[in-house]
């Protein structure tokens, strides 16, 4: 193993309690449901996998559901309270990184999130690189966004390993020839690679 590529959400992110708009309608107003419905069901695919701005999408939906909140109070809201480090791991992935192995991550994100995650939130100073399907125009269902990070970091499939808390990306990523380590957090990721057979 030369590359290990770390999901974000649900991985280096723990999901908070409830969801992060789990207080939204309280804090700003707006129900979650109508931003499900007119949003996320109509517009996400395209901004996710960058067709399309997350505001150039997001202001107009919130014009007719919430006329007193702008996208990037919104979004500011979202990033923030959706944004719980799982200091361990990352503690842990640190030592790995020393070890030699480079460390990636890889992520469906907008290029909004994926610009906060990487310079506020300071992911930057932990990882040598982020992948993210706004970027690559994939997201981690299709074959090609294994092969842009192939592209990408310069590594051959075999020498790539995937961490990732959905069991689908993980399969994804083993039918694309990489390693796949399926995060529960029950276990710590030294261990988990070690019954790969790779380093930690």
């Amino acid at each position: 193993m030369r590359g290990l590529v770390v999901d974000v959400d649900g991985v280096i992110i723990v999901p908070r309690p409830g969801g992060w708009a789990r207080d939204l309608k309280a804090d700003l107003g707006l129900s979650y449901e109508a931003l499900a419905t007119h949003f996320f069901s109509e517009h996400w695919e395209d901004v996710v996998t960058g067709k399309a701005g997350l505001h150039e999408r997001l202001g107009p939906v919130l014009a007719r559901l919430a006329p007193h909140l702008t996208s990037q109070e919104l979004a500011a809201y979202w990033f923030s309270t959706d944004a719980i480090l799982d200091t361990v791991l990352l503690d842990d992935l640190a030592k790995i990184r020393r070890s030699g192995v480079a460390l990636h991550l890889a992520t469906v994100q907008d290029h909004e999130r994926a610009r906060f995650l990487w310079s506020d939130l300071g992911l930057h100073a932990q990882f040598d690189a982020m992948h993210y399907s706004a970027q690559i125009g994939f997201k981690k269902s299709n074959p090609r966004f294994y092969a842009a990070i192939e592209a990408r970091t310069g590594f051959a499939a075999g020498e790539l390993v995937l961490v990732d808390d959905t069991l689908s990306n993980v399969e994804m990523a083993r039918a694309a020839g990489w390693g796949g380590v399926h995060w529960t957090g029950a276990e710590p990721i030294g261990v988990l690679l070690a019954a790969l057979g790779g380093a930690a």
